[in-house]
């Protein structure tokens, strides 16, 4: 849509403008449940792991390692999906088309 038209449907917080913020926080909230989900499924498997092997050293590979980087990638990824969805937001909001 032309920029004319969509920054004063979201200023004036009309039915359109709406259904642009509430997309735009859709798509934070489907990301945000994205990384929930791998965060329990993380956490869910350390009881199963330190039940099979109760050795501190395994223990200490276990959160040091197994836990870090699925989180930390989680982290990640969860931040670039949101900057996306803010870029495609804003040039939604300024009319230029998507690439």
């Amino acid at each position: 849509m032309p920029r004319d038209r969509t920054e004063p449907e979201l200023e004036s917080q009309t039915a359109a403008g709406g259904a642009y913020v509430r997309s735009l926080r859709r798509g934070h909230v489907r990301a945000g449940l994205t990384v929930f989900g791998v965060r329990a499924l993380v956490a869910g498997a350390l009881p199963l792991l330190f039940a099979a092997r109760s050795s501190a050293a395994l223990g200490g590979a276990v959160l040091g390692f197994a836990t870090f980087r699925p989180l930390t990638l989680a982290a990640w990824w969860y931040v670039r999906r949101a900057e996306r969805n803010e870029r495609d937001f804003a040039r939604l909001v300024e009319g230029r088309p998507a690439p």
